[in-house]
């Protein structure tokens, strides 16, 4: 089995290659793929870069060049639901692009042409993510994660997107992660640590607490892989 595991940036992954040491580093498309043997399991691990594009042309790669039949998006995020809190773990049950706008044609936002407004994420895979954390005392939220390609320091733009999806998180990739692993048939489970509370405090709060959120959200991904 082949598992690509997608963080945004070198915070998100870093935890990972410390934590599994032995590695090999693949360049393709200049860009750097590590890859980890345990067994009969391969782990392909990527920093994507932040936004849509190049997290969906990372998501590509893994599953069309390095043949991962499974992806996890782990990272931070920024907070949108009251009770969330700088640290919490929360689950994408369902994704969409809050920055998709083509309302004048008469559909809702976040609707693409042939497309959908919300992409499920897999649930036998977010199975075994509530699973490893019931069993290490994790807690875990499941909730609505919003993705656009802008980082939300606003509180009326916070507001705005809570109104319009119920979302309960915002990030700046995993819904087109998502939309990736749903045209290509594979599963896809999308883990997110809250680094800021997306408000007016928001880059203080994620430049403070970026790298400890990372280890949280990568502690539970570490688990998932030992019981796939």
């Amino acid at each position: 089995m082949t598992i690509g595991i997608i963080g945004a940036m070198q915070e998100e992954i870093t935890p990972l290659l410390e934590h599994y040491q032995a590695y090999e580093t693949i360049e393709f498309c200049g860009h750097s793929y590590y890859r980890v043997s345990l067994g009969k399991k391969t782990l392909i691990i990527a920093c994507s870069r932040i936004g849509k594009v190049y997290s969906a042309l990372t998501a590509s790669v893994m599953i069309l060049h390095f043949g991962c039949e499974q992806i996890i998006f782990n990272g931070v995020a920024g907070g949108i639901n009251p009770q969330y809190k700088v640290g919490d773990l929360v689950l994408a049950t369902k994704l969409c692009q809050h920055d998709v706008d083509i309302t004048i044609f008469g559909h809702p936002f976040g609707y693409i042409s042939d497309g959908k407004i919300f992409t499920q994420s897999d649930s036998t895979l977010n199975g075994i993510a509530k699973a490893a954390a019931k069993e290490n005392g994790i807690h875990l939220y499941e909730g609505v994660v919003a993705t656009g390609d802008q980082f939300i320091h606003s509180k009326e733009k916070k507001e705005w997107i809570q109104k319009e999806f119920k979302a309960d998180a915002i990030e700046m990739e995993g819904a087109s992660v998502a939309v990736v692993c749903d045209n290509l048939n594979t599963p896809i489970c999308v883990i997110r640590a809250i680094s800021d509370n997306a408000g007016d405090e928001a880059l203080i709060s994620y430049e403070e607490f970026l790298a400890t959120s990372a280890k949280i959200s990568a502690s539970l991904v570490i688990k998932m892989i030992e019981k796939l």
